[in-house]
């Protein structure tokens, strides 16, 4: 594969095609000029119109899609991350053996983040996808805020309010979370106290609610989901003495984000999602054969349950406009998510927001009203939840942002980490292996024919090995450089166009660990 590109007057357009037509392609632009019917050359196999072309201004030395392999590695491993969980005298008591997780962006700035923390107050291990849309800003706010949200809906009533009299003595506060932060991750920093006051409403709201033991684990996800939910709403719409942070809540709030969170507490797995980010679970039988398990659906329109409840909530009149062209109001694909207010606001309350705002073009505020907005809200941040009862068959859960879902599904994940696992590529040295040849003396056999061959080592890191081939891969599922090094040297501008943003976490468990807590309870 490769990337036709030509200059019209002073403009640049670049066309992605196939081996096949490679040829054919470069026979055309070996007759010079250049002109304006390169771009609508017809073959007797292909037709690639003008509108198929994309269009952006650069210029001939922007184009560098060879790039040598150790550049390759340095684009593809600059955002990974890897994070083992710590030992308690001597050993690991938890479910969770390590993480690991990467990014690659699309969009500049990247609008997807992610998150992972321990609950130092209660138990459990927080890791979180958040995939933003219509700018960053709530993606960067979510990450920040909605494990403390979490951490706080988990805690008992004397928790709470030991938190509470601290804050109000101004008392030393107990650290509610310990972050697994990657060295490039940042926050609001002018924004951290607005946040900590809506914190802290929300937990004296939950001291109110006068219960002992705290909120259930899918209580507390729910809660924290839509209170946040609520705050970033809230926050967009009062006033403020400082105009940095108003611009903040106001950028955040017409912004949006989809966000899938994973509670892990020895056995006990929750997943909670809103929108399309997806989490599955990688299963090895007894016989050592793999297989997926989806813990979340995809909250968008070729969802059919999602079809139904939109038609629930919205009259009957509505029915033909509420979805077009899979699109909520023929403008969103998720049609479940955080901020994205002009899906939630009524139009008056939008006008006025806006009007009093100091500068909308400033802040990057998409100004439209979609079509058929007639009865707001039409888009919740409730999640769903899923529990799973954590088994020794369960290997490692994977989180991820759409991007990665547009490229790979989940069989062929499970597959390639499968394969990660055991240290070798099953199907580029011996493609016709089968499961029954799957036995450690073959592995090592393949792992020795490997060092023979002289085949470099694969990515040390799950969540990378796993972006390396969903940028890479052609139709057989094997990696094709020319194209890995083309797609990681499209320009900003044009990047987006041929894929999104992706992040991800994979998440190993400890299998020894979950089979003693299963035999506990």
């Amino acid at each position: 594969h490769s990337f036709v590109t030509l200059q019209v007057r002073r403009c640049w357009y670049s066309r992605y095609i196939t081996v096949e037509n490679r040829a054919k392609w470069r026979r055309r632009f070996s007759r010079p000029p250049f002109t304006q019917d390169l771009l609508e050359y017809t073959g007797t196999e292909n037709v690639f119109p003008r509108k198929s072309f994309f269009r952006h201004i650069f210029t001939e030395e922007d184009f560098h899609f060879q790039l040598a392999p150790s550049h390759i590695n340095d684009i593809l491993r600059a955002n990974e991350q890897c994070y083992k969980v710590s030992e308690f005298e001597g050993r690991n008591c938890s479910s969770v053996l390590k993480f690991e997780s990467n990014q690659l962006a699309a969009n500049t700035p990247n609008e997807d983040r992610r998150s992972a923390a321990t609950c130092l107050q209660t138990k459990g291990l927080l890791f979180g996808v958040f995939d933003g849309h219509a700018g960053h800003a709530c993606a960067q706010s979510l990450s920040e805020r909605l494990f403390y949200y979490v951490a706080v809906s988990l805690m008992s009533q004397q928790m709470l309010e030991e938190l509470e009299f601290a804050m109000e003595h101004m008392k030393p506060v107990l650290p509610i979370l310990q972050w697994h932060k990657h060295r490039n991750d940042y926050t609001y920093r002018e924004a951290a106290s607005l946040y900590v006051d809506h914190l802290r409403v929300y937990w004296q709201e939950l001291i109110d609610l006068d219960n002992e033991m705290g909120l259930s684990v899918e209580d507390a996800l729910t809660y924290a989901f839509k209170r946040l939910d609520s705050d970033v709403s809230l926050e967009g719409q009062v006033p403020m003495k400082n105009d940095l942070v108003r611009n903040l809540a106001l950028q955040v709030a017409f912004s949006g984000a989809t966000a899938c969170v994973a509670h892990i507490n020895n056995i006990h797995l929750h997943v909670a999602n809103t929108g399309d980010c997806r989490a599955i679970l990688g299963v090895q039988d007894k016989d050592g054969t793999w297989s997926s398990l989806p813990l979340t659906q995809d909250h968008n329109a070729l969802n059919e349950m999602e079809l139904l409840r939109l038609q629930r909530e919205h009259p009957k009149s509505e029915e033909q406009t509420v979805v077009m062209d899979n699109r909520l109001l023929g403008i969103l694909m998720p049609v479940r998510a955080f901020g994205d207010v002009r899906f939630k606001w009524s139009k008056q309350l939008q006008q006025s927001v806006l009007e009093n705002a100091c500068d909308i073009e400033a802040l990057n505020i998409y100004q439209y009203t979609p079509q058929n907005y007639h009865t707001p809200p039409y888009l919740t941040a409730e999640p769903e939840i899923r529990y799973h009862r954590l088994r020794p068959q369960d290997k490692f859960l994977v989180l991820a942002s759409d991007g990665l879902w547009d490229m790979l599904d989940n069989e062929e994940v499970i597959r390639l980490l499968a394969e990660h696992l055991s240290g070798v590529n099953l199907e580029e040295l011996e493609p016709e292996l089968t499961v029954e040849k799957r036995s450690l003396g073959h592995m090592q056999n393949l792992l020795l024919k490997r060092r023979a061959r002289g085949v470099q080592s694969f990515d040390q890191n799950g969540a990378t090995h796993l972006i390396r081939h969903a940028v890479g891969n052609n139709e057989r599922g094997v990696i094709e450089p020319e194209k890995l090094s083309a797609m990681l040297s499209l320009p900003d501008d044009l990047a987006r166009m041929y894929r999104d943003d992706i992040t991800i976490t994979v998440v190993y468990f400890n299998s020894s660990n979950i089979e003693m807590y299963a035999k506990e309870k």
